[in-house]
């Protein structure tokens, strides 16, 4: 029985460990185009100008989902304020999408990337075999389309506030 565990979990490895690589800082970002809550499809383009926060997180209405959300949303108006956007992605579909942002009213879009296709081309999705899922991780996108900032690893409570605190740096830092 240990020996079919083992030869099961080395056969395993490689697909759980096939996630893409994250995007480089300075490296343009990987393009995008997702539904969001209201089936609205957003696109990296629409954001061309302007700075993105694009968090990726694991499950709609999970607890350390919504606090990272809530945060941002209690965040937006000084998130608004230095000129950049929020929007969320994760594999959920969209009416899981829909009934997240309204229970807490959530000021930005989610996208809906059932596929995973776009958190793995930022090196954010978790295969996990029987369901895959993002993994909590954030990436700054400048007014040009490029990597400013990347987080890979996350804490959903104090996020928000270190991403604010980073987009007023990188602006005073000229980009």
């Amino acid at each position: 029985m240990q020996r079919t565990l083992t030869a099961l979990l080395l056969l395993l490895l490689p697909v759980l460990a096939a996630a893409g690589e994250p995007p480089a800082l300075g490296a343009a970002a990987p393009g995008f185009s997702l539904p969001d809550q209201a089936g609205k499809t957003h696109a990296l383009s629409d954001y061309a100008g302007r700075w993105l926060v694009l968090y990726f997180y694991p499950k709609d209405d999970t607890s350390g989902c919504t606090t990272e959300a809530c945060n941002f949303r209690d965040d937006i108006v000084r998130i608004r304020r230095l000129g950049a956007e929020v929007v969320g992605v994760s594999v959920d579909g969209v009416a899981s999408h829909a009934d997240f942002a309204a229970k807490h009213e959530l000021p930005f879009p989610l996208l809906a990337d059932e596929g995973g296709t776009v958190a793995e081309s930022y090196g954010a999705l978790r295969d996990l075999v029987v369901m895959k899922m993002a993994k909590r991780q954030t990436y700054i996108i400048d007014p040009k389309g490029r990597i400013a900032h990347r987080y890979l690893e996350v804490d959903p409570k104090t996020h928000a506030a270190k991403v604010l605190a980073d987009l007023e740096r990188l602006q005073k830092a000229g980009g």
